[in-house]
């Protein structure tokens, strides 16, 4: 088990073909698991991995001060210079508001003052929605690269984002760390690093009807894959189930929407966009998953 700060950590045990590092970032089980290779490898490895996603978390999560998110979120109406880094997922955020239509929102958090996704029955009023609605909509934000000014009361929230884009930037780095090959898995959102030597492929579950439970297993020799659904947040009441993906526009749940969609593509950012816009079509998620020649899984 190799220690990092803050009493971070990485736990590392063996598996069928080769080793497993195992720790928490972004509030997800997280995991590297190399195929093949020997013990200091994968050590080599996993901290590699664990210290980027820790990065990210660090730089880009809602629930820690002093980072360039919680600057933005406490300096309107003043105008924010970010880094290039920053910048980059700003873009990336601002091109999935105009893909989605307004429906992908990074300023949509704020709705948490509204909805508490716990499980439970308690529904808001329209008056209370209507309230947090006031301090949503990308389209009121200045966003002048590098510069991002936001309305009082506006926040943004790159959680939508973030974890996907980990992933990446983490699979990047795992295959200049080592030579063997590896898939980083952060809460379901994974990619590889290549095909495995040691069998024919990566074996990954698609979650089921409960967290626990994989519907089935798909073997990915290349690329990533990311899962959107409301397995764990949601609310239940007369019967109506209210899953966490909120529409910006009306600040209520999604209509329809299925109760998970998983994509495979070539990297896990991709995934995790497609996954998400087809969460926001509601009904018509599977009509616009099946034009996007990729493959997908949807749970009804």
């Amino acid at each position: 088990m190799t220690k990092h700060r803050s009493g971070r950590q990485v736990e590392l045990v063996a598996t069928e073909h080769g080793w497993a590092g195992r720790f928490w970032a972004m509030g997800s089980p997280c995991e590297v698991l190399t195929d093949g290779g020997d013990k200091h490898q994968a050590d080599v490895l996993s901290s590699v991995v664990a210290a980027e996603a820790w990065r990210i978390e660090d730089k880009f999560s809602r629930y820690l001060e002093g980072n360039i998110v919680h600057q933005i979120n406490t300096s309107a109406p003043e105008a924010v210079e970010v880094d290039e880094e920053t910048a980059g997922l700003l873009d990336f955020a601002a091109t999935l508001f105009d893909l989605s239509e307004g429906q992908f929102d990074i300023t949509s958090g704020v709705l948490r003052a509204a909805w508490t996704f716990d499980g439970g029955n308690r529904i808001p009023s329209q008056k209370d929605i209507d309230v947090v609605l006031r301090c949503v909509g990308w389209r009121h934000v200045k966003w002048n690269r590098p510069f991002l000014t936001l309305r009082p009361g506006m926040e943004i929230d790159l959680g939508g984002i973030g974890k996907e884009y980990a992933v990446d930037r983490c699979a990047a780095l795992a295959r200049d760390a080592a030579s063997v090959e590896s898939m980083i898995n952060f809460g379901g959102d994974l990619a590889v690093t290549g095909p495995p030597t040691t069998r024919d492929a990566w074996k990954v579950g698609i979650e089921g009807e409960t967290p626990e439970s994989a519907e089935r297993l798909v073997d990915l020799r290349q690329g990533a894959m990311a899962t959107s659904g409301d397995a764990r947040r949601f609310l239940l009441r007369d019967g109506v189930r209210y899953g966490h993906i909120l529409d910006p526009r009306t600040g209520w749940p999604v209509p329809d929407a299925p109760a998970s969609v998983t994509v495979a593509a070539d990297t896990c950012t991709q995934a995790g966009m497609l996954s998400t816009l087809a969460m926001l079509k509601g009904k018509g998620a599977e009509d616009f998953l099946a034009v996007q020649d990729l493959l997908y899984w949807c749970r009804k």
